[in-house]
């Protein structure tokens, strides 16, 4: 006889657990009452019972079992009792633990499947539910595998989505069907253009949430929600389904034997499996590769072999770190030296100076400049240029071309709200079909309750739909010249700062500060230079030059202002 069954009156606990191979919360209760009424046979008495729901076996990190060993360590039962004992654990390693801590505790194993728990069950038992957890791994693999290249989603729903709930003939749910949520795209094609605009990922976060915008899975937004990880495929800007294409397989997952929890590896490329969705393309390739050429650019500015001596780079090189971070001032980066090509650093709280000259002392340029107020002489300039009637017209035609596309963007947002709304009724009358031709109807009502509430968030947003804006405002000159005039300030607004900075820097190739006696000439190279020449006639502009006391720290320095233009431009020299 053994040592359990020669017990009378022993304290028992009952363990019960289900997880993919026994998915019915009911077997909980299955498995315990079968498990009190053997111990009632056997003159047991049942002390407690602990329980694991929707948990896999494959770990003992799950609280009912936790609670189980802690329970047992402080001698409240002599028996745990469980229907079988890949209830337990199906892994090897753990089951052995778990066998050798409840016999160190004087805790006997007992189940209705295997009897009396010893050292041969833990070996050979062990084995085959290992062997079981990988043959099912194999097995659900292969099915993901087979729906993924069908064309099916092989895992969980991603933002911008909705779950089809589809019935087959044999009244089977269909599973891995998706189309797209209007709503949840238009903020994944927001969140696209704004960052491809020069905003951070944190801002982008911070601005939904202001607007109470739910996030995937209803919480709110953070930056790693949008930024992810790229080589993983993670975030909101790396969802590679946004242009119609699933990416499976990129990931497989190992058990850390020294925490039990699951860690993710990268997985070769050969492995992928991809599949071309276009009916679930939200962005388009133009944007999507905007914003890939964004983070590019941003992770080769953080590479610690980038050329850091002024010789190894060309005036713009300089300035490929400051293009793609966040300078708090709109040159911070640009300025070079015209002498020896170095970069003009910060030397004081307002001052900057050749690097070279200050730290080195191998360049003789030593005269300053005040960040400020070269700042200040730029966008001075760049109002003036920008009012010229031929840049308005340029502004006018492009503005209409971006409405006309927003406008556009909207009639295809509202549009596929409505198409959604069809498709619920659609689900609707197929739901009421089934009922009738008898189906349960209490294994639908979650999904009914669910379409209506969807309907219902609809009927709402489509009741916002207004009539189309006219293609040119009737206040569009003074809208212009007001908002020309609010530059600086838009350079200073919390909401606009990001992407104003980063219009106006990309036109900026350099900034170069040649030394003219006691004077600093500035030069600027980039596009900009070509629209205010452009925008300045051409030639010379012969008003007054601006004076601009307290420039440098050596001498009063006259803010003369060269424009180098780029390709197709010459260069032109005026005084702002």
């Amino acid at each position: 006889m053994t040592r359990a069954r020669a017990m009378t009156n022993a304290r028992v606990a009952l363990y019960a657990r289900f997880s993919s191979d026994l998915q019915s919360a009911a077997s909980i209760e299955d498995q315990l009452r079968v498990c009190r009424e053997h111990a009632g046979r056997q003159g047991w008495r049942v002390v407690d019972s602990y329980a694991d729901r929707a948990i896999s076996g494959a770990s003992l990190l799950r609280p009912g079992i936790q609670e189980l060993m802690a329970d047992a360590g402080r001698g409240r039962f002599d028996i745990v009792l469980a229907e079988a004992m890949d209830r337990l654990s199906r892994d090897q390693e753990d089951i052995a633990a778990l066998f050798k801590r409840l016999r160190f505790a004087g805790v006997s194993i007992v189940t209705l499947a295997e009897g009396e728990i010893g050292e041969m069950h833990i070996g050979l038992k062990g084995t085959m539910n290992a062997l079981f957890l990988k043959d099912l791994a194999d097995k659900t693999r292969r099915g993901l595998r087979g729906r993924v290249e069908a064309g099916r989603s092989g895992g969980g729903n991603s933002y911008g989505y909705d779950v089809v709930r589809q019935f087959g003939a044999d009244g089977a749910a269909k599973t891995g069907e998706r189309t797209i949520n209007g709503a949840q795209a238009e903020v994944v094609r927001r969140i696209f253009r704004e960052f491809s605009h020069g905003k951070s990922p944190r801002a982008i976060a911070v601005q939904l949430n202001k607007e109470k915008i739910p996030g995937p899975r209803g919480e709110g937004w953070s930056q790693s929600t949008i930024n992810g990880n790229a080589e993983r495929g993670t975030g909101i800007l790396n969802n590679e389904l946004y242009i119609g294409r699933m990416v499976w397989n990129r990931l497989h997952y190992i058990k850390d034997p020294a925490t039990g929890k699951r860690v993710s590896r990268l997985n070769d490329p050969g492995k992928w499996v991809i599949t071309e969705i276009p009916a679930l393309r939200i962005i388009d390739d133009e944007l999507w590769a905007a914003v890939k050429e964004r983070q590019g650019n941003m992770r080769k500015a953080t590479r610690p072999d980038m050329a850091t001596e002024p010789s190894a780079r060309s005036y713009s090189s300089g300035a490929e770190f400051w293009r793609h971070q966040r300078p708090k001032h709109l040159l911070t980066g640009l300025m070079r030296c015209g002498v020896c090509g170095g970069a003009y650093s910060k030397i004081s709280a307002t001052l900057f100076g050749c690097a070279a000259a200050r730290n080195k002392g191998t360049c003789d340029n030593r005269l300053n400049i005040r960040g400020d107020r070269l700042e200040a002489i730029v966008l001075d300039g760049l109002r003036h240029r920008l009012m010229d009637p031929a840049l308005f017209r340029e502004f006018t035609e492009a503005f209409v071309a971006e409405q006309n596309t927003a406008s556009a963007q909207r009639r295809a947002h509202f549009s596929g709200m409505r198409e959604e709304l069809k498709r619920i009724e659609h689900r609707k009358a197929r739901i009421i079909d089934a009922i009738a031709e008898g189906m349960p109807a209490s294994s639908l009502r979650d999904e009914m309750i669910r379409i209506e509430a969807r309907k219902e968030e609809l009927l709402i947003l489509l009741a916002r739909e207004t009539a189309p804006e006219p293609s040119l405002h009737p206040a569009m000159a003074e809208l212009y010249r007001e908002a020309v005039a609010n530059l600086h300030e838009a350079l200073q607004d919390p909401t606009t700062k990001d992407e104003a900075f980063s219009i106006i820097r990309t036109l900026i190739e350099a900034v170069i500060l040649v030394p003219e006696g006691a004077e600093l000439k500035v030069e600027l190279r980039g596009a900009l230079a070509g629209i205010l020449r452009l925008a300045s006639g051409g030639g010379n502009d012969k008003s007054p030059g601006a004076c601009a006391s307290g420039l440098g720290s050596i001498s009063v320095l006259e803010a003369q202002i060269k424009m180098v233009a780029g390709t197709g431009f010459e260069p032109v020299t005026f005084r702002l």
